[in-house]
């Protein structure tokens, strides 16, 4: 997919502030710093359109990225970051429970995990709450570059099983340095934007 009129939209903590055009949107879930951000930029060959943070857990509003008035894609705040209060985690749950339990024009889930790492405690968290969502959704073994080319297939195999047992998600390698896989991540979203599953 050729994309050319990217923008950032809105950072919202609440359902008055969505979108109101009833496009569909792609949504990225994972942990502080699993690199959804890039995944944006990579994805619209952009550089900075997503602002990528140095420092996790930064996000704490879900971003809205109107690509060229087809979908958005709709970044949710990182978890699993120590430094956010008590408090603070509970309002960031509670606005992305909201989101993902009501809002209806979600087509699908992108769920980062990073290709390096056995899945955290965090992340089975979520992928059992992304089941319980019941939205059709993809796993993504992302920072694919992190690890020898030759050891990605493999790795993604590794990381699908331990989240997946029974292999019915599709998974995926992805990087926001080697542009190899991002067509197939493309194909995917298309399917998903096009057709009312």
């Amino acid at each position: 997919m050729i994309v050319k009129n990217p923008k950032f939209e809105i950072s919202a903590v609440r359902p008055n502030q969505y979108p109101t055009n009833n496009l569909p949107e792609i949504v990225l879930v994972g942990k502080s710093n699993v690199g959804k951000s890039s995944f944006v930029n990579t994805m619209i060959n952009r550089k900075k359109l997503a602002r990528t943070s140095s420092e996790p857990g930064k996000t704490r509003q879900l971003n809205f990225y109107n690509i060229d008035n087809t979908f958005y894609f709709v970044d949710l705040p990182g978890y699993g970051y120590s430094k956010m209060s008590k408090k603070e985690q509970e309002q960031v749950g509670n606005f992305i429970e909201d989101y993902l339990f009501h809002r209806k024009q979600i087509s699908l889930i992108i769920f980062l995990v990073d290709i390096r790492h056995s899945p955290s405690a965090n992340d089975k968290l979520m992928y059992n709450y992304i089941i319980s969502s019941k939205i059709p959704f993809i796993i993504l073994a992302n920072k694919a570059d992190k690890i020898a080319i030759t050891k990605v297939d493999n790795a993604t195999s590794k990381l699908q099983k331990e989240l997946n047992p029974i292999g019915d998600i599709p998974t995926f390698p992805f990087s926001s340095e080697r542009k190899i896989y991002s067509e197939n991540i493309w194909n995917y979203i298309e399917d998903y934007i096009k057709s009312d599953h």
